[in-house]
Order: C-alpha cells, then sequence, then structure tokens
C-alpha cells in the first residue's frame, strides 16, 4: 500500500482564532478539512512528521507556525529529482529561490502571509524543498527552516565571517544557539551571553559580528560592543523596550557599522547550509509536545525559558 493510499479523509490543523493576547487563552484550537487528496502539476504532497516554534507575529484565521519537517508522499506530473519516501524541508518563504528577497517571495512567507505548516497533510511547491541531512531526526530537521537558516544567512551571508572573528551571540533561544554553532564550525570566537550588561561589558576591543535578537531595547548596547566596521545582524525583536531611534545615527556612524536586518533566506543558502550540517552540526532541541499540546508548547516558547528550539511532534508513526 503506497503512502499516498493511507491518507485520511480529513487531515487537522491548528487555526489562530484572534491574534492578539498572545499564544494561549483560546487564541488557537484545532479545526479539520478535507485532505489534500492530488498535487497540482509542480507540487509535492507531504505528511507532517514534526513542527518547531519561532516567535511569528500570530494572524487571525490562519494556520500558524512555518517551520517543519515531513515525508513526501505523492508528486504531481512534472515534478522532477523528488520522490515518494525522501525527507524533506520546505523554506520559509517557498517563492524565494536566490539572491535577496522579493515582493513575491515574502508574499510566500509560511504562517506570516500564507498558510503555515502546523497540520498533518498539505502541499508545497517542488522548487521549495530541501533534502533533509541523513543524521537529523524530524524533530531536529523541523528547526532548520527559520531558526537555522537565519542564523547561517546572518553569519554566512553578505559578509561571511571567518577564523578568528569575534562574534557575539545575544540569548539563547532557537537562532542564537544556531548561531554559537555555526560561528564555533567557522572557527570563530564566540562570546554568548543571556542580556547581562556586565558579559556585553567584556568586549571591550570590539567584537566583529553580533546576532541582535533583542530589537529596540538592546540594539544601541549591541553597536556599541563591535569593533570599527563591524556587522549587527538584526534577525528579531524580542524586547518589549523602547529606544529612540535618533540615538542609533551617532553610534551606526562611529562604528562605521555594517546593520543588517535578515529575514530568514533562499532555498540556495538553504542547501549551503545543510552542507555545513553534514559537518555533523546537530540542532538543540529544548523540548518535544504532542501535536494536541500545541498550545503548551507555544506557553513554554512564550515563557522564554527555552535553550535551543521548541518543537511538536506531529505524525504518531
Amino acid at each position: 500500500m503506497s503512502p499516498h493510499s493511507q491518507i485520511p479523509p480529513k487531515t487537522r490543523a491548528y487555526n489562530i482564532v484572534k491574534s492578539r493576547g498572545g499564544f494561549t487563552n483560546g487564541n488557537m484550537n484545532i479545526i479539520e478539512a478535507a485532505s489534500p487528496s492530488t498535487p497540482q502539476a509542480d507540487e509535492v504532497l507531504v505528511k507532517a512528521h514534526a513542527v518547531s516554534l519561532n516567535g511569528h507575529t500570530l494572524r487571525h484565521n490562519l494556520v500558524p507556525t512555518s517551520d517543519t519537517a515531513f515525508e513526501i508522499i505523492a508528486v504531481g506530473p512534472s515534478v522532477k529529482g523528488w520522490k515518494v519516501g525522501q525527507r524533506v524541508c520546505a523554506n520559509f518563504c517557498p517563492d524565494h529561490i536566490h539572491g535577496e528577497n522579493t515582493s513575491e517571495g515574502r508574499d510566500s512567507a509560511l504562517g506570516a502571509v500564507a498558510p503555515g505548516v502546523l497540520t498533518e497533510y498539505r502541499t508545497f511547491p517542488a522548487h521549495s524543498l530541501v533534502v533533509i541531512p541523513e543524521h537529523l531526526s524530524y524533530e531536529e530537521a523541523s528547526t532548520l527552516p527559520c531558526a537555522g537558516l537565519t542564523a547561517h544567512n546572518a553569519l554566512l551571508g553578505s559578509k561571511p565571517i571567518k577564523g578568528g572573528d569575534v562574534v557575539l551571540v545575544l540569548g539563547t533561544g532557537g537562532i542564537s544557539i544556531f548561531a554559537l554553532q555555526i560561528a564555533v564550525a567557522s572557527g570563530a570566537v564566540v562570546i554568548a551571553t543571556s542580556s547581562s550588561d556586565e558579559k556585553l561589558r567584556c568586549c571591550v576591543s570590539g567584537v566583529k559580528h553580533v546576532i541582535e535578537v533583542g530589537g529596540s531595547g538592546t540594539l544601541i548596547k549591541s553597536i556599541n560592543s563591535i569593533r570599527i566596521g563591524g556587522s549587527v545582524g538584526i534577525i528579531g525583536s524580542l524586547s518589549s523596550e523602547g529606544a529612540d531611534p535618533a540615538g542609533l545615527i551617532g553610534p551606526i556612524m562611529m562604528h562605521s557599522a555594517n546593520v543588517r536586518g535578515i529575514m530568514v533566506g533562499s532555498v540556495e543558502q538553504f542547501k549551503d547550509f545543510n552542507r555545513l550540517l553534514d559537518a555533523q552540526i546537530k540542532p538543540v532541541v529544548d523540548k518535544v509536545f504532542d501535536f494536541e499540546q500545541a498550545v503548551d508548547a507555544y506557553t513554554h516558547l512564550e515563557s522564554q525559558k527555552h535553550i535551543g528550539n521548541v518543537v511538536i511532534k506531529v505524525a504518531k508513526n
């Protein structure tokens, strides 16, 4: 019996009831819909095995989350290079294939503009797929599309780090832990901090790269920690504190800082990232929840007590 023939008539997915008030308080519920039966000509039909969480803004009446690892169970008639049974991920922006992102690419962002992946079965365009490295489980691989690829783009994108560079990593969330692993694998010297001013003071000589996750509450500190000509990769905004944007101009100019906003990466960058992962980098998974425990998983994410990635196991087998 083929995997395709085993698809149940109904598939379950989570849906955002309201987009304010956090991830809990009844904001998410499980809905049922007819399972996708046949992929379009250039699509693949997949069975989700695991989904990892990131702190994206919730969108009303949209399936949440963007990061999943799945198994191909059917391919469209025009699809080349993919086959049933392969373990794959889809890119965060499925239509961002190479180069800088475009408005069309951004409009395909999963769980942000387009429906997300906290579901059991769905289709993807074949051009969005990347093979999962053999040494990773589905749970580990589900952390790659956003957290992993964002860290890779920040450190090995337009201004790649090199051996001996000093990299400052803020926090212990999924992106920060990936950045630490990538920096170490690249021969960089890593300083890791969890929002401690005392630890930031250790950067008296200035660091070459900062992975900035705090947003307006920590951005000035990050810029002031870099050496002349250093880089700050902005990949998140976890802090609720505000800062006067005008106050950023002086530090940016004085440090000749390269400040770059990063929205994940392209399919081609994802493939490059996987080649680095083949050097046996393994994602750090903090905790795995069952599909029915998605609200608990989001509550754990909101607590910011996790180290690494929070994952939901979708498939039972």
